[in-house]
């Protein structure tokens, strides 16, 4: 019996819930690059136990679906490590839900588990979501009370630790709080916002800017996946930055951070992690056009935060964005380095940075033109209203 029959012996002893949460962790593990000996193999047998269709998603009972449903339009699928503004993190709901049933609320989470039970089986998902939706009131309930104090904090994040190895882990429990509790605003924002939005143009920026104004005054703590759900229509997705470089006195960074909707640039870096992360995995099996695709796509992020926004090397936002940049940079360096130096690599292709064909540069020129009237035009105005 070798190693992992072995291992595999021993897991079958533990509890299946244990078993799923092993699964989320080393999940978990492998978005953060930490590559363990046997990790696939393990994780092979534990997806045809816990998900019969192989994924890597987990893929919740109908208790605990029903009650994340609120959430669902804000989930990523990547480690909790990484942090999103206005996203939260589908590895971390197993854990949640876990720390939930027997740590906050025990008994009522028992009889909500049995009675959603009662009402699938019996094919009522209206009643049921009524069921979930009256035991996310009691959480929120709880939660706000538990959080309230310094010591009911320290110990829901050990509690929540007994469940998951992550860190960073109970932001995503916060996060949910302020889902839950602004659920009923969020949903009538996102129906007043168009199907697509193609362009976010200045028009488009105005009307956007409206409805998250309400958001932000009513339910401040929501504001950021009120802009996730904007950015849900959007393609491509740095247009989000828009909001925030629209409502800024002028285009320099400090300006920009200075308006309501900064932290649509920090989304937008959010991003550009995500991209990163997916050319990791891409280039670790071997998806080369994937990988390409996605490297576009991060050269034109780059490049439009670089454009649109004056002195950026020089914020917070700029140091976060060379260090994705140099990160990216060293996937690419390693693996166009797997091939003799007289064999061009498609990732160092220098048509994957539209910016330098001449389309490119002419669009810059504009820009900055553009700029320069405008600039121009608000230094006239300032002095005409001084004289």
């Amino acid at each position: 019996m070798n190693e992992i029959d072995r291992l595999w012996e021993f897991l079958q002893k533990l509890t299946p819930l244990s078993r799923s949460c092993l699964l989320s962790e080393l999940e978990r593990l492998e978005l953060c690059g930490i590559d363990m000996p046997g990790s696939s193999d393990i994780q092979s047998k534990l997806r045809a136990e816990f998900r019969k269709d192989g994924s890597t998603l987990a893929r919740a009972s109908n208790p605990s679906r029903y009650f994340f449903t609120p959430l669902e339009r804000f989930l990523i699928d990547g480690a909790p490590e990484h942090a999103n503004a206005g996203r939260i993190s589908r590895n971390t709901l197993t854990p949640i839900w876990e720390w939930i049933c027997r740590d906050l609320l025990p008994t009522m989470a028992r009889d909500y588990t049995k009675a959603v039970t009662d009402q699938t089986d019996a094919n009522n998902p209206k009643e049921a979501m009524k069921i979930a939706s009256g035991f996310q009131t009691k959480v929120v309930k709880v939660l706000e009370n538990t959080l309230a104090s310094s010591d009911g904090e320290e110990i829901s994040r050990a509690k929540l630790g007994q469940y998951t190895a992550s860190r960073t882990a109970f932001d995503d429990v916060i996060k949910m709080l302020h889902v839950l509790r602004s659920h009923d605003a969020l949903m009538k924002f996102n129906a007043k916002l168009p199907e697509q939005i193609g362009k976010l143009d200045d028009s488009q920026v105005t009307k956007v800017t409206v409805l998250l104004d309400v958001i932000r005054k009513s339910h401040p703590n929501a504001l950021p996946f009120a802009i996730t759900l904007v950015a849900r229509r959007l393609q491509p997705y740095w247009h989000l930055i828009r909001l925030a470089t629209k409502a800024a006195a002028s285009k320099s960074a400090a300006d920009v951070a200075a308006t309501p909707y900064a932290i649509a640039v920090s989304m937008v870096l959010d991003q550009l992690d995500d991209r990163r992360l997916a050319l990791r995995v891409a280039l670790k099996h071997n998806r080369v056009l994937v990988a390409r695709d996605l490297l576009a796509d991060i050269y034109d992020t780059e490049y439009a935060l670089k454009v649109r926004i004056d002195e950026i090397e020089q914020s917070e936002w700029g140091v976060r964005l060379q260090q994705l940049m140099d990160a990216i940079a060293a996937l690419v360096a390693a693996e166009v380095s797997r091939f003799p130096a007289n064999v061009g690599h498609i990732l160092g292709s220098r048509r994957l940075r539209s910016n330098q064909s001449l389309t490119g540069r002419l669009t810059y020129l504009a820009w900055k033109g553009r700029d320069a009237v405008t600039d121009g035009a608000a230094v006239f105005r300032k002095l005409i209203g001084q004289t």
